[in-house]
């Protein structure tokens, strides 16, 4: 088992690749992969076939996944992108910004 820094819900921006700068929350992640999907980033292009009478096929944009090393935690409190540390509050382990010390739960 691998561990993954972000969790879903959290606002991350991309540090790398076509996507680079781009902000967007967490949709979905994937820690036996290591990979996480952001709304907005890495759009893919999906050839999709119909599957029963009547649908449509054709192209459908989404969003691929990413290695969650590309994307970095952005603190709901200052704004920036930033590393996080942990502490024990009241025997909880929080995810804490490192710039400014303000808990992320």
């Amino acid at each position: 088992m691998s561990k993954v820094h972000v969790k879903t819900d959290d606002t991350v921006v991309v540090l790398s690749g076509k996507s680079r700068g781009v902000t967007g929350k967490v949709i979905a992640v994937s820690p036996k992969e290591g990979k996480v999907i952001v709304e907005g980033a890495n759009k893919i292009v999906k050839h999709v076939k119909p599957r029963k009478m009547g649908e449509t096929g054709g192209l459908i944009d989404s969003e691929g996944a990413m290695y969650a090393g590309k994307v970095q935690l952005v603190c709901p409190k200052c704004g920036k992108p930033t590393r996080i540390g942990h502490t024990v509050v009241d025997g909880k382990k929080l995810r804490v910004c490192k710039k400014c010390k303000e808990s992320f739960e």
